[in-house]
C-alpha cells in the first residue's frame, strides 16, 4: 500500500498514532529488506503530521514486533 493512502486513511480517523501489521504467508516473520524500507517511509510520512508509528507487526508462525527489535 502507497504511503499517501495511509496518511488519508490516519487523517480520515484523527489518529495520533498507528500500528502496522501484515502478515507473511511463508509463516516466516523475520523483517524483509522491503518491511523495512515502507516501515521506515510511513514513519518519515507520519512524522510530517505528528502521528507516531508505535509497532510493525508480522505475522507468521509467531508475531514479530519490529519495535520491540528496534527497528522502529
Amino acid at each position: 500500500m502507497h504511503p499517501r493512502v495511509i496518511v488519508g486513511r490516519v487523517l480520515e480517523l484523527g489518529a495520533a498514532a498507528v500500528i502496522f501489521a501484515h502478515n507473511h504467508p511463508s509463516g516466516h516473520t523475520e523483517p524483509s529488506d522491503d518491511d523495512r524500507r515502507i516501515t521506515r517511509q510511513l514513519k518519515e510520512a507520519l512524522a510530517l503530521i505528528d502521528v507516531k508509528v508505535l509497532d510493525h507487526i508480522i505475522v507468521g508462525d509467531k508475531l514479530e514486533s519490529m519495535a520491540e527489535r528496534g527497528l522502529l
